[in-house]
């Protein structure tokens, strides 16, 4: 079984607050985005190991790559899973990905959504992928850095 730690919706990815916040409250020693853009975005690649913490390794797989392969994980590889939209985690989760624990961090403002948090703005199909992610026993929790509180997330729902 996969040492996954956290699954993170951040659409962002790799960035400053990730890579040092969260991490090291964590523990985590590998952050593994999963993202199929990105997992043949060199340059992509480059910028974000840069954000990565020290000692703290990177991987960058697309959706099924990392569903294919996340069993394969090492015990001592404490894995923090970064996802950029709530349907990408739903299909890991579908894929048979053991994330039971999804952090909701950053879905920006764009065209036919409306902040419902903080940092979180959502559209039909995020709240549809939310809601297929409770009924599979995912646990939901909407919080932009650890040392700020969880938010209510009966807002996804709104």
């Amino acid at each position: 079984m996969p040492n996954i730690l956290l699954t993170r919706i951040d659409n962002r990815l790799i960035h400053g607050q990730v890579a040092t916040q969260w991490s090291g409250t964590l523990g985590a020693n590998l952050i593994l985005v999963a993202n199929d853009k990105v997992s043949e975005d060199k340059v992509r690649q480059g910028l974000m190991d840069m954000a990565a913490p020290a000692g703290v390794a990177t991987r960058y797989f697309s959706l099924q790559k990392t569903i294919d392969i996340i069993h394969k994980a090492a015990d001592r590889q404490k894995i923090f899973i970064i996802v950029e939209t709530p349907e990408d985690v739903l299909a890991l989760v579908e894929g048979g990905v053991p994330i039971t624990k999804v952090n909701i961090g950053n879905m920006h403002m764009a065209e036919g959504k409306r902040q419902v948090a903080t940092t979180v703005a959502v559209d039909d199909r995020d709240i549809e992928a939310f809601k297929k992610l409770q009924e599979k026993g995912v646990d939901l929790q909407i919080q932009r850095v650890p040392s700020t509180s969880v938010e209510d997330i009966s807002k996804l729902f709104k």
